[in-house]
């Protein structure tokens, strides 16, 4: 037997009571196996442990005694045993376990290169928690980047939360720290422990790369599943990646999935993943929309931040169920011919102090100077894109969704807040770019690196920007100097035409060019029109709350209002509750008023917005004019005076064309003479003044042109306009 200070050779006294305190930066210098002479040095530290036995790994039989070589539970033993395993007595269990310090470096070379130059797209297989398997041992590898802490441990349930218990090793080329811990599986809880560069323990953090979370108010990282998800949309995956050109419609429900429908009788508690494929899916298919597009579901902390604010940007939010349970409803969308759109929020993140700020006691993730890492309107941190680790850790989550969990588009948050240095800021309160301008040339490379990532490993997806301002080439391929993405939202159609159907209609004639002027751009960029929940909360009332008039008429302009946005080009999205013409604001809080649909008025806009959707779906003539200015025609543009709007919509080889008509005032038009380009009869398909909408039932059935020039055309058709109406006609044949 050796005596204790023996057992310790080698090693400064300094070192062991830093071990032993939980302060020691290289753990893997003292624990595990050691060779001493032509024997081995077994040290395991255990706080707290009555005894440690040596076992045999093949028999399980007793081969040593580990002797107390400090009180601060570092137990030692010199042994001719290359291999082991570990018999723990605690107070009131005895464990069994392998050494988690007899294990050699985890993470390749390569990994560690790729990482830290900012292109390792594959994190959420790499870092974190990972459940595998090494040297025939089934546990949990966790790696995490913290370049600037003098110590990282992990801690959970495992370990009762002891920092002492795993510290991890550093691989210093990359600043990662990592450890394997043996027979631990998916299901734990566990954050990291860390001691910064001064020795100051910092909160425990949850992990950046954890794929699972608890659900908020807790905050724990969870390790989830290595198993792969048993997909069955191999036929959706194919058709899609022959049409991610965007051609063909667009049609989005947007969702806030908290306050969809809460079950009153359950404590009002939000449906799950599970629930909400059984009644959200068939709900959007019903109303013919080709996608649902999610307020981000990335782990977030507070609720009212309608999940902008989230800190696990690789875990989908505990509050609806597992990530097993998410990719379930992603594959009944699918099966449902229904794409999933997820909001996604690379621009900032919040200040918990359990989260990514001063992640290992330096701006780690965000920019030192809060003149460049701080935004003011959201009290949340800026991404530092000018870190190549950053920029790979958003660009790797991005691609966790589009490939791990086969969601169709992202749409990319708040990007003019990432595009511009000044944003909402004052002078002297940002920091000029190194020309001395305001445009933030880091985020411009990261958004040409993500698109291009993305579209090379993700052909069939789609990527979609909220940029508010005239930031040019948005849609523009990066390889002609764009930043790459597909679509963006048409934030300045929806402010003008809000603004236009909001006066009361005396006044609209004043206005008129707020319905038109979208189109003087509409080609610049591949557009979506967008009425988000952005237009219906903060005292800005709900769709049907802006329009003037008495009852029939408010719901009367919101069904003219959505038969010109869908015969308007542009893709479509439309939040929760506007289907069904919701009274109220949104209130995150509630959930739409599905009792609305008790009355015939609100079922009619509900069957309105279906029956466009199907429309638009069915119908070349309504879809080419999305991209391409061929497509679309004023037939009235200048009819200032009695509000009329007429807009020719027309497929690629001009055999399917669609007139609509808007009328803006509550007066009833007859003989209202439109010019069109050929002769014929046209039929009108749809009429937001019918009796099943809610309205007045007045229109049309089958119009012939007459040959009376108008409007520059050589035909015209003499039409009926309902008061606050939009008609659509579709050319049926010539005369």
């Amino acid at each position: 037997m050796l005596e204790r200070l023996d057992l310790l050779q080698g090693i400064d006294h300094d070192a062991v009571t830093a071990l032993v305190e939980g302060r020691h930066g290289d753990p893997f210098a003292v624990l595990g196996a050691h060779p001493h002479a032509d024997r081995t040095i077994v040290r395991v530290l255990m706080p707290g442990a009555i005894g440690i036995d040596l076992l045999d790994p093949s028999s399980g039989a007793v081969t040593a005694h580990l002797d107390l070589a400090h009180p601060g539970g570092l137990f030692a033993v010199l042994t001719d045993q290359p291999r082991y395993r570990l018999r723990i007595t605690w107070p009131d269990a005895v464990q069994e376990t392998e050494d988690p310090y007899a294990f050699g470096p985890l993470l390749g070379d390569l990994d560690l290169h790729l990482f830290s130059q900012g292109t390792h797209y594959s994190l959420g297989r790499t870092f974190g928690a990972r459940v595998t398997e090494i040297d025939g041992i089934q546990g949990v590898r966790f790696a995490v980047w913290a370049p600037n802490a003098r110590r990282v441990s992990v801690v959970g349930d495992f370990n009762a939360w002891d920092g002492r218990r795993n510290p991890m090793r550093l691989r210093p080329s990359a600043g990662v720290w990592e450890i394997f811990i043996p027979r631990l599986g998916k299901g734990e809880r566990y954050k990291f422990e860390i001691i910064d560069a001064s020795g100051h323990l910092l909160p425990q953090k949850a992990d950046p790369v954890a794929r699972a979370s608890e659900a908020a108010p807790a905050t724990a990282s969870i390790v989830a599943s290595a198993s792969p998800y048993p997909w069955t949309d191999d036929d959706w995956m194919r058709r899609k990646t022959e049409t991610r050109d965007g051609e063909a419609a667009i049609s989005v429900y947007e969702v806030h999935l908290e306050s969809w429908l809460r079950i009153a009788e359950d404590g009002n508690r939000s449906l799950d993943w599970i629930e909400f494929s059984q009644r959200l899916i068939p709900y959007a298919a019903r109303l013919g929309f080709t996608h649902i597009e999610l307020l981000p579901i990335m782990e977030y902390p507070f609720g009212g931040s309608w999940g902008y604010q989230p800190l696990g940007l690789f875990a989908p939010t505990g509050r609806y169920g597992t990530p097993e349970d998410f990719a379930y409803f992603v594959d009944r969308c699918h099966a449902s011919g229904i794409g999933v759109i997820l909001d996604w929020v690379p621009a900032h993140f919040p200040t918990d102090v359990w989260g990514l700020a001063r992640f290992d006691g330096t701006a780690l993730y965000e920019h030192e100077d809060p003149r460049e890492g701080f935004h003011k309107d959201w009290n949340t941190l800026i991404y530092n894109f000018g870190r190549n680790e950053v920029k790979g850790f958003l660009i790797a989550s991005a691609l966790e969704w589009l490939e791990e969990y086969h969601v169709d588009a992202l749409r990319v948050d708040a990007v003019a807040s990432m595009l511009y240095r000044d944003y909402s800021r004052e002078a002297g309160e940002w920091i000029p770019n190194q020309y001395g301008g305001r445009e933030n040339l880091e985020a411009v490379e990261f958004f040409k690196h993500l698109n291009s990532i993305v579209h090379q490993r993700c052909p069939n997806v789609l990527m979609i920007a909220e940029e508010s301002t005239a930031w040019p080439g948005v849609t523009q391929p990066v390889e002609q100097g764009g930043l790459g993405f597909d679509f963006k939202w048409n934030m300045g159609w929806m402010h003008d035409t809000l603004h236009y159907v909001q006066d009361d209609p005396v006044y609209r004639r004043y206005n008129h060019g707020q319905m038109t002027f979208g189109m003087v751009y509409a080609y610049s960029e591949r557009f979506m029109l967008p009425l988000s929940h952005d237009e219906v909360v903060h005292g800005k009332g709900s769709l049907l709350g802006k329009m003037p008039g008495d009852a029939w008429q408010k719901l009367a302009n919101l069904r003219a209002y959505f038969g010109f946005m869908w015969a308007h080009p542009g893709k479509k999205l439309l939040f929760m509750g506007g289907e069904i013409a919701q009274e109220t604001e949104w209130n995150h809080d509630g959930s739409i008023v599905w009792d609305l649909l008790d009355r015939p008025e609100h079922a009619g806009i509900q069957r309105l917005v279906g029956d466009l959707n199907r429309l638009y779906a069915a119908e070349p003539a309504l879809q080419y004019g999305d991209l391409h200015p061929q497509g679309f025609d004023w037939a009235v543009s200048d009819d200032a005076e009695h509000s009329v709007f007429g807009m020719l919509r027309l497929n690629e080889d001009r055999t399917s064309m669609i007139l609509a008509v808007s009328n803006m005032t509550p007066v009833p038009r007859h003989g209202y003479r439109v010019g069109v380009p050929v002769d014929g009869a046209w039929e009108e398909v749809f009429n937001s003044d019918a009796g099943v909408y809610g309205g007045s039932n007045l229109g049309n059935i089958e119009v012939w042109t007459e040959p009376h020039p108008a409007h520059g055309k050589p035909q015209s058709l003499s039409l009926t306009l309902p008061p606050l109406s939009t008609i659509l006609l579709r050319w049926q044949s010539k005369a």
